[in-house]
């Protein structure tokens, strides 16, 4: 929500918790003054429910006016659950008051006989009283319902329960009245309706007993974080069908006053890139934000591994944490013994030194990230160049191996081949090997070395399906002797 938009609900807020309490102190001063006059405890107990509803609309204006006010530096998720507490002192007040009627009201039926006068002004008081209590009652819940507001709903709680106990006060009036008729020609009867009101003022107990537990237990639980009900089952719901998340990890979510904190944990496939994965978190929010209008949402990503996939996501995610593109990986498990080349691309503006320095930085990684990869040939080449392909003809290992010892014989820049190994599939072969070239070289003519190389090499065995040269600078201590 927007500030301006922040700032109109807080005053309807306040506007409609002003005006309970103005009702309330009307309401409480009438019954007050007929309870006493015609000393009807079921009045007087609507007096004292009415004044715990005076009580708990001042508490109620004072929580909304606080809840309204945006988070600082020590109340860093804002004032919300300043409702939470207005909500559970009203409790409080609700079942103290009723301990009283109770105690009152049994006091009158076996100890005490009180006289009671059943006047019109009764009846009018108590007419009144639900007329009020029940246009309230609606108007703060329509509020309460519209705005998240649980102070608010409370108050609302407190108007609807008045509307039910007036009217139990109210046939307990008209049998104690009916009692005081009848009570020459039926006294039995009588002294049992005379009761009525005593009776009618448990009833009114036993109405406030139950809204009074059930608001208690609504308050407990958002002051003590617990998750509405079916809300983090609809937050999975929607956000599991958005492009790109591969499952719902966690969902947190806490309620402070009308607010609604969603902590939620996505799963992405490890290949996504930072843009995507940002991106699907913005959607997730907008989301979450239309589930629940109110709220404040955080969206981690998880990256995960599909294990058929494992292998070759694990690739690409560490070649590109490491600033690389890699394609035509293929692995190769022979006996146990896992190995794996690929290509890497590289800037053309490096000499074979730095991209042989980045191509090892990018082994480490693999090895430490994999490290049943027994060993890893990568061939080198500028950005953007594409892999050399041609048909293929038998040879034996042999040769091969014995015509990629002769290249540095051939080419006067390749200094040395080795670390040769060689794979069969079926009737075609694929060749990695190293090849050492000066450590000043441009990687650009490295690369066309090793294109002239694979060229060669086929020429003389069109049986190869795979040619894999990884280019280094010679070892320093080999060089030094």
């Amino acid at each position: 929500m927007t500030k301006t938009v922040l700032d109109v609900v807080e005053r309807e807020k306040r506007r409609v918790a002003l005006s309970s309490v103005i009702a309330a102190v009307f309401l409480t001063g009438m019954k007050i003054v007929v309870g006493l006059l015609t000393h009807s405890l079921g009045i007087l107990a609507e007096a004292s429910h009415s004044g715990l509803d005076l009580i708990a609309a001042g508490v109620t204006y004072l929580a909304v006016r606080a809840s309204g006010r945006p988070p600082d530096t020590e109340h860093n998720y804002g004032h919300g659950k300043v409702e939470n507490l207005s909500a559970m002192v009203e409790t409080l007040l609700l079942l103290g008051t009723c301990a009283w009627i109770v105690y009152e009201a049994i006091h009158r039926l076996f100890f005490q006989e009180v006289s009671i006068e059943v006047t019109y002004w009764s009846f009018i008081v108590m007419l009144v009283s639900i007329a009020i209590d029940l246009t309230r009652s609606r108007a703060l819940m329509k509020i309460a319902k519209r705005h998240n507001s649980q102070a608010l709903e409370a108050d609302a709680l407190h108007f609807s329960t008045d509307v039910w106990s007036s009217t139990v006060v109210i046939f307990g009036l008209i049998a104690v009245f009916i009692g005081q008729k009848i009570g020459s020609s039926s006294p039995t009867l009588a002294r049992w309706l005379s009761h009525a009101d005593a009776i009618a003022a448990l009833g009114v107990s036993v109405i406030v007993i139950y809204v009074s537990i059930r608001l208690g237990r609504h308050t407990v639980n958002a002051l003590l974080d617990s998750a509405p009900k079916g809300m983090s089952a609809d937050i999975e719901r929607e956000v599991s069908h958005l492009s790109g998340v591969a499952a719902v990890r966690r969902i947190r979510t806490r309620q402070s006053g009308p607010a609604t904190f969603v902590d939620v944990t996505l799963a992405v496939p490890r290949t996504t890139s930072f843009e995507e994965a940002h991106s699907v978190a913005t959607r997730a929010e907008a989301l979450i934000q239309r589930l629940l209008p109110r709220s404040d949402v955080m969206v981690h990503i998880d990256p995960i591994v599909d294990d058929e996939k494992s292998l070759v996501e694990t690739i690409r995610s560490v070649a590109a944490r490491n600033g690389m593109n890699v394609h035509s990986l293929q692995a190769h498990d022979v006996g146990g013994h896992m190995s794996l080349d690929m290509h890497a691309e590289v800037p053309d503006n490096l000499t074979v030194m730095e991209a042989h320095n980045r191509i090892t930085a990018l082994e480490d990684a693999l090895k430490k990230e994999s490290p049943e990869l027994d060993s890893i040939i990568i061939h080198i080449e500028p950005v953007g160049d594409k892999e050399v392909r041609q048909k293929a003809s038998p040879a034996s290992s042999k040769d091969v191996q014995d015509e990629i010892k002769k290249l540095s014989f051939k080419l006067p820049s390749v200094i040395d081949c080795h670390n040769i190994s060689i794979f069969h599939y079926g009737n075609e072969l694929s060749v990695s090997f190293h090849c050492t070239l000066a450590p000043n070289l441009p990687i650009l003519e490295a690369h066309e070395l090793t294109i002239e190389m694979e060229n060669l090499l086929r020429e003389h065995f069109t049986q190869l399906k795979r040619v894999i040269i990884h280019v280094e600078p010679p070892d320093p201590d080999t060089a030094n002797r």
